[in-house]
């Protein structure tokens, strides 16, 4: 059996605006990150994936089966959207146990596994809290629950951290892991530690574009002999913003550690006190999108 997710010359129209253009992907099972700014394209993609939104053209494969046959489809893909909510005055069981009758369970079986999932989720002392007095994390946690509670064979997660603070989304990348064992898990997301701590596959996208797909060691190793690092004055930063993309700071008192991007034609160390340095994927990333908004601007 096909265990793969495969898009071939997919594209998306609303009204003239061109908003997926040409994707062309595969995604095996486990955690795949999907990476980009906030209107890159990727919550339409996931929307597609999902049934969601019908494509204008193109051809996708979910499992083997065309994603023509919706019903089929959804009875295999679970989905968390970006602004996922119950209703308020439900407990955290009484919404699984809506979920599930929608999902064609039966009492017996939504009886068995609610109390699992909920305990999966970390929320199964919680079962009588409302949804209005949850906290952010614990309805993201809600949504992953009732996502998976017709065990499906791809779960959609759309910028599933936003807003979290740095333990819940700790606690959220964990779980999405635990979940990728046996399943396809597609994480869309415009954070890049996110992707960085769970995904080795990755797709980046750009105004609807993919502009890069492969491995997470592939996109490194594109930035290799790219990022310098250097300890400058307060006085120099705004020079060194004007000639070079900064992808971090850090302050320490009348200096700043900065790590930056040279340029592509450069082939000495850019100034004085400039160090080169092994990128990680947020200076990867960086340095795509500079390199692509300066072929577009050519």
């Amino acid at each position: 059996m096909d265990t793969k997710i495969i898009l071939k010359d997919v594209n998306k129209y609303y009204g003239k605006y061109h908003a997926l253009k040409e994707i062309n992907l595969t995604i095996e099972k486990g955690m795949f990150g999907l990476l980009g700014r906030n209107g890159a394209g990727k919550t339409t993609l996931m929307k597609v994936l999902a049934t969601l939104l019908p494509a204008n053209s193109g051809e996708i494969y979910v499992y083997g089966m065309p994603i023509t046959q919706r019903d089929k489809i959804r009875s295999m893909t679970g989905y968390l959207p970006q602004d996922f909510s119950m209703y308020g005055n439900m407990t955290t069981y009484e919404a699984m146990d809506y979920i599930g009758v929608l999902s064609g369970l039966n009492r017996s079986k939504r009886k068995e596994i609610i109390p699992e999932l909920l305990e999966k989720v970390n929320l199964q002392n919680n079962q009588r809290t409302k949804v209005k007095a949850m906290s952010g994390g614990m309805r993201r946690r809600l949504g992953i629950a009732q996502a998976i509670l017709h065990d499906p064979k791809v779960l959609i997660v759309d910028e599933p951290t936003a807003g979290l603070d740095p333990e819940e989304r700790v606690r959220f990348r964990n779980l999405l892991s635990d979940i990728a064992e046996d399943r396809i898990v597609i994480l869309s997301t415009h954070i890049v530690g996110d992707v960085e701590a769970t995904c080795e596959n990755i797709a980046i996208m750009d105004m609807g574009s993919i502009i890069f797909k492969g491995t997470v060691s592939e996109l490194l190793y594109m930035a290799k002999d790219h990022i310098y690092s250097a300890e400058i004055s307060r006085i120099e930063l705004e020079d060194i913003k004007k000639q070079y993309m900064i992808t971090s700071m850090l302050s320490q008192g009348n200096h700043v550690n900065v790590r930056f991007i040279a340029n592509d034609d450069a082939i000495e160390i850019p100034f004085i006190g400039a160090i080169k340095c092994e990128p990680n994927v947020e200076d990867a990333y960086m340095y795509l999108m500079h390199k692509k908004e300066v072929k577009d601007n050519v």
